[in-house]
């Protein structure tokens, strides 16, 4: 007998649980999260990734296969322009100018030993002509005096030729002399060295690199990607601000000097390439440093803007009043043209915001425009400053402090939030 009490009971406790589950969470009262909308300004920007690499950037290398003798500056060194910053062991190249120095005496010393052998040749001719002139001797002697006559004056051509070649190849021994020594071609900052001391560099195709030398680093270049979505938007000449991790209260300011025609793919996402030229204040930004750029399109002040989430709420349909009030249209916004409207010719769009009446939410048309990701121009409506909208809802029983936006589990009766 006490067993069938039990179970009466507990059957009991089990349909008074689920009678209070369904109708209680079916009577339960829905709250809205509320947004308002704001009078301010509004900025709309175009961001970007891009890498701060120095303005002007020169590879020191050489033209000469040695080995390195000297490293007179290294990393982090400042250079002038034509300081020495390397030597290669110049001992070979210098036994091949004085080999040369000698070859272009011996040439000199040939021409003069021909032009000796030619004025000899003319007076031996000139005394055939007169001999001849008394038939002393036969006219065969006679061309062979001038036979060789000519010969010499050739000879004589053809040894300051030599002469002019072995100057050419001792110039070009000098000029390999020189190459030994290693100059700065710019004012700059050494970042980067290759070799060392007693290491062997070898000029074969391509000139082997020593250095990298960059400019003084007060003016420097961002190489930022672009996405094919906002190419359109980046002119020349745009403002642009960025920031770099390492300083990240610092906000720095350039403009776009160039957009690079070549895309660049990658996993089928199309970028461009677009070179912003900047100051460095303090040097504080060096080579290699990530900078988060911001592209600024347009600057909108003192203007109605509603929030995003207010644009992407939905309520869901058994929430609405069985006879909801027909929205009105959108009305032109009074007032003189924000700035940069002129700049930022976007297509208006109509879109729909959700208010509260003592029936529920009543959707209200507005034209919004321009946007920053969180907030959006008002350009069309009768929503006022400081009304309220609706972007989400809060469900009995759920944290408040947690995202609206995300997806929740919960009775059968919830909505949709904003985005």
């Amino acid at each position: 007998m006490k067993k069938a009490i039990v179970i009466v009971l507990l059957l009991a406790a089990a349909g008074g649980g689920v009678w209070w589950f369904f109708f209680h969470t079916a009577a339960a009262p829905v709250k809205y999260r509320f947004g308002k909308i704001e009078r301010g300004d509004l900025r709309v920007v175009v961001t970007a990734t891009g890498t701060v690499q120095p303005y002007l950037l020169v590879q020191v290398g050489t033209q000469v296969t040695g080995t390195i003798q000297k490293l007179l500056v290294d990393f982090n060194s400042r250079v002038k322009a034509g300081d020495i910053v390397a030597q290669i062991d110049p001992a070979p190249f210098q036994t091949k100018v004085d080999s040369d120095k000698a070859n272009v005496a011996r040439a000199e010393a040939d021409v003069d030993r021909v032009k000796a052998s030619l004025v000899q040749a003319g007076k031996e001719l000139a005394r055939a002509k007169e001999l001849q002139k008394k038939e002393l001797i036969s006219p065969s002697d006679l061309d062979a005096a001038v036979a060789t006559y000519d010969s010499l004056v050739s000879q004589v051509k053809v040894s300051e030729a030599s002469v002019a070649q072995a100057k050419a190849a001792m110039e070009s021994s000098l000029v390999n002399l020189r190459y030994t020594t290693i100059k700065s071609p710019i004012d700059g900052i050494v970042i980067a060295r290759s070799v060392d001391v007693g290491q062997t560099v070898a000029a074969s195709l391509s000139a082997p690199t020593i250095y990298i030398i960059a400019d003084d680093m007060k003016k420097i270049q961002v190489q930022a990607s672009v996405a094919e979505a906002d190419i359109g938007r980046i002119k020349e000449e745009m403002e642009v601000t960025f920031m770099v991790d390492a300083y990240r209260t610092d906000r720095f300011k350039g403009k776009v000097s160039q957009i690079r025609l070549s895309p660049t793919t990658v996993q089928n996402v199309v970028t461009y390439t677009v070179m912003i030229d900047a100051l460095n204040p303090g040097n504080k930004l060096l080579p290699g440093m990530t900078a988060n750029v911001s592209f600024e399109i347009a600057q909108y002040t003192d203007i109605l803007k509603i929030p995003n989430a207010a644009l992407r709420f939905t309520p869901p349909p058994d929430l609405l009043p069985t006879a909801a009030p027909a929205a009105p249209p959108p009305a032109e916004m009074s007032g003189p043209k924000p700035p940069g409207s002129g700049r930022e010719r976007r297509q208006q769009q109509q879109s729909r915001v959700w208010i509260m009446s003592p029936a529920g939410p009543v959707a209200v048309m507005v034209g919004a425009d321009a946007t920053d990701g969180s907030w959006t121009r008002m350009s069309k409506g009768e929503l006022t400053e400081g009304q309220e909208v609706i972007i989400g809802i809060i469900l009995e029983g759920s944290d408040p402090t947690t995202n609206p936006f995300a997806p929740q589990m919960g009775p059968r009766r919830q909505g949709r939030g904003g985005g």
